[in-house]
């Protein structure tokens, strides 16, 4: 059946380490107070998750558009439960989490792997990594020596609050660690679902078109910082990097932008120095 909201299918979430049933109590360390609403329009099964968001506007047989909006607020508003449960328990260990968000092909694990080999010396890291159904990513990032756990979302398309503070469960992050939350390839519905998160960070390939921030604005508007990638292939392509920038800040005039390559090194140097810098800031009222 096809969600209400987001228009993606219906099918199981699978956390490492987590086969759950109804059965079991919800006494969860990091804070979660997993309070579930059983509306069969939620299509939401503990364990096994699936969402939507209706800026999508997909058209579900049967139901009025208020009704579809209704679903999306009761959907959003229990996600925005869990995302705040998730940022307290960050906020309490003094732990960055960061949300990375992109479209497929973008070059986001490669990006991260360089990321992980840079600062696991220096700081405490650790992985959360969303796909639909393989854990290759997730043996990328685990061959660095930084711990991850993968969740596979099925046909979702995205990564949740709920799902994310199960994963803190299992992961366990040290405290003052920054977490890489690697989401789904989905410029779409990330940009909606909040997982407690101190930002967002949107990576745009030089091969995807300058267009993309106007295509996704809401994707745009939503994050903090857009890393432009892959900037060692300029030299073979006609992309204007002046244009996507401009494109970037018609959507959101305060996004940082910086230019790297995990292939040539290129903006590495900045991009570390930015996730030092917003590290001290989560660490600032750490005790």
């Amino acid at each position: 059946m096809m969600c209400t909201v987001c228009g993606c299918g219906q099918g199981e979430t699978v956390v490492e380490g987590h086969a759950h049933g109804h059965d079991h109590p919800h006494d969860h360390s990091h804070g979660h107070s997993h309070e579930h609403d059983h509306d069969a329009d939620h299509h939401h099964h503990h364990g096994h998750h699936h969402y939507g968001l209706g800026p999508a506007r997909a058209h579900a047989p049967g139901l009025s558009q208020a009704r579809m909006v209704k679903i999306e607020q009761d959907i959003l508003g229990k996600n925005n439960q869990y995302a705040a449960a998730n940022r307290r328990h960050f906020n309490t260990h003094g732990i960055l989490a960061l949300n990375l968000v992109s479209s497929p092909g973008s070059g986001k694990t490669t990006l991260l792997t360089a990321t992980l080999e840079a600062l696991k010396e220096e700081m405490p890291i650790a992985v959360i990594e969303g796909d639909q159904q393989t854990s290759l990513d997730a043996e990328r990032i685990r061959a660095t020596g930084v711990p991850s756990l993968q969740i596979n979302t099925g046909k979702g398309c995205h990564l949740d609050g709920h799902m994310v503070g199960h994963a803190l469960e299992s992961l366990k992050p040290l405290d003052t660690s920054v977490l890489f939350i690697e989401n789904v390839g989905n410029l779409v519905c990330p940009a909606a679902f909040e997982l407690g998160e101190a930002h967002k960070v949107v990576i745009l390939s030089v091969t995807e078109g300058e267009d993309k921030p106007l295509k996704y604005p809401d994707m745009f508007h939503a994050a903090g910082l857009m890393l432009l990638n892959k900037v060692d292939l300029l030299p073979h392509l006609r992309f204007d990097v002046e244009l996507c920038i401009e494109y970037a800040r018609r959507i959101n005039p305060a996004i940082k932008v910086l230019q790297v390559s995990a292939y040539s090194g290129e903006g590495m140097a900045a991009w570390l120095q930015w996730v030092r810098a917003a590290r001290q800031m989560a660490l600032a009222g750490f005790q």
